[in-house]
């Protein structure tokens, strides 16, 4: 595996979230024309939508590497207001886990922090099999990386926590959506099917105070009440189409 896939991956799939995030268009060709378009007039970096759709269908759907000229992925981390790739990289901390032959090769590799083995941890503490069990399900099931530019970057192993998208039904709890296996919470709750989309990405803003013109924003309003949310769609609550605001909306019913 080449050594700057799972970076690679990780940038690309920011760049289309973002991307998605900026544009009403659903479709995979509609963001990433939206995409080029907006590396062209905003930020004067040139690189075609079938460009981008091949490196993200051969390194992000089918797990391969691609050679990437580094001028690009500079790019691409510029677009993502980091300085170049490099920046992205030591910004970017993820935990990969390999699973070799049995759990005492288990070894975990913190990227841009000292390595450790577990199998050595393991012997100098005198752990056991079970034990070196008990402690891997803690590791998986707490680690969370905290980034000031980018959140959800959660370290998993693939089968022993799997995504909750893949629940079939969800509910909105306040400001997001969350997944359940049920369809029905009781009267109170309204659970509807799974929306990859919206629950990933629709989230309300409960800081509006916080928000500039420079945010990309939607927004709500009934009775005379103003909500902020991070995406584009419908409001959980009320069905209402979600619109884009203007600076003068957050001018005048958010910001500092």
């Amino acid at each position: 595996m080449s050594k700057f896939l799972p970076q690679k991956r990780k940038l690309l799939e920011e760049v289309f979230q973002k991307a998605s995030n900026e544009t009403p268009e659903q479709s995979f060709n509609g963001i990433t024309n939206y995409l080029e378009r907006t590396l062209k007039d905003d930020h004067q970096i040139f690189l075609s939508y079938k460009t981008f759709e091949t490196y993200y269908k051969t390194i992000v759907e089918r797990d391969e590497d691609y050679n990437i000229k580094t001028v690009i992925l500079d790019d691409l981390s510029r677009y993502l207001e980091y300085d170049n790739f490099r920046a992205y990289c030591l910004d970017w901390k993820t935990i990969e886990y390999t699973i070799s032959q049995t759990l005492s090769k288990i070894v975990i590799n913190i990227t841009n922090k000292p390595i450790f083995t577990m199998p050595d941890f393991f012997k100098k503490n005198g752990l056991g099999i079970m034990e070196m069990i008990f402690v891997l399900l803690l590791v998986t099931g707490g680690v969370v990386f905290s980034n000031p530019k980018s959140s959800n970057r959660l370290g998993i192993i693939s089968g022993l926590n799997p995504p909750a998208t893949d629940k079939p039904f969800m509910y909105w709890d306040k400001d997001r959506y969350m997944a359940t296996d049920s369809n029905y919470l009781g009267p109170q709750i309204e659970v509807v099917p799974m929306d990859a989309r919206p629950f990933k990405y629709l989230k309300k803003i409960t800081r509006p105070d916080t928000l500039t013109v420079h945010n990309k924003v939607w927004y709500d309003k009934s009775d005379n009440e103003v909500e902020f949310f991070t995406s584009f769609g419908k409001h959980p609550e009320n069905g209402k189409t979600l619109k884009e605001a203007t600076e003068h909306i957050i001018e005048t019913y958010a910001g500092r």
